[in-house]
């Protein structure tokens, strides 16, 4: 059976601050998220990696820099961010929260198609990562794998990876650098072992 690690960056400015990022702000990981990526290492240091994953995005490279640096490492753009589209960078003003709650109300009622203004749906972020689940299903040598990726794209990820209809992605609570491990085999696909866990944190 492959393990495959699957956890969110550490926090940013923008997370504290409240201020949308998606993947067009390529946000650092702030002083907390720096103490969080540390305790994620120890934490973690005798799992024997095969590769470590990681979104374009630096906050996410920056998350699993202690591992990167002793294991093989790739970027995907598949594993990034959800684009948020006119909303990225922007504090949420009563305008944008108008905006932005139709965007949730449509949703939850099932419209995965629904993107903000020069942003993605739903059906997007899972179309992308589809074309990347080969990767971590395909490559023999890989048997114990950590992927650092986003909330949102996290999310739809789990649903993409367990056959779920993406109205089934809240589900999936998520913290910074919160952990869910996952099994997976030809036979019976992805099964959760471990979710939203956070006890190298505290």
């Amino acid at each position: 059976m492959k393990h495959i690690y699957l956890v969110r960056h550490g926090q940013t400015d923008f997370n504290l601050k409240g201020i949308v990022q998606g993947s067009g702000v390529d946000a650092s990981i702030n002083e907390t998220g720096l103490k969080q990526a540390q305790a994620f290492y120890d934490n973690f240091r005798s799992v024997p990696f095969d590769k470590v994953y990681t979104s374009k995005l630096k906050r996410t490279q920056e998350s699993v820099a202690r591992f990167i640096d002793i294991t093989p490492h790739e970027t995907f753009s598949e594993l990034n961010e959800i684009s948020w589209g006119e909303f990225e960078g922007q504090e949420v003003s009563p305008s944008r929260r108008v905006k932005m709650k139709a965007l949730v109300d449509g949703w939850n009622a099932g419209d995965f198609d629904l993107a903000p203004f020069k942003g993605e749906s739903h059906n997007d972020v899972a179309k992308r990562q589809k074309e990347f689940v080969p990767i971590i299903t395909g490559r023999k040598n890989e048997n114990t794998i950590l992927i650092c990726s986003h909330g949102r794209a996290m999310r739809v990820f789990l649903c993409v990876l367990l056959g779920l209809p993406l109205s089934q992605m809240d589900r999936f609570a998520h913290q910074n650098l919160c952990l869910y491990h996952l099994g997976y085999s030809e036979k019976k696909g992805f099964k959760v072992l471990k979710e939203n866990y956070i006890g190298h944190l505290h």
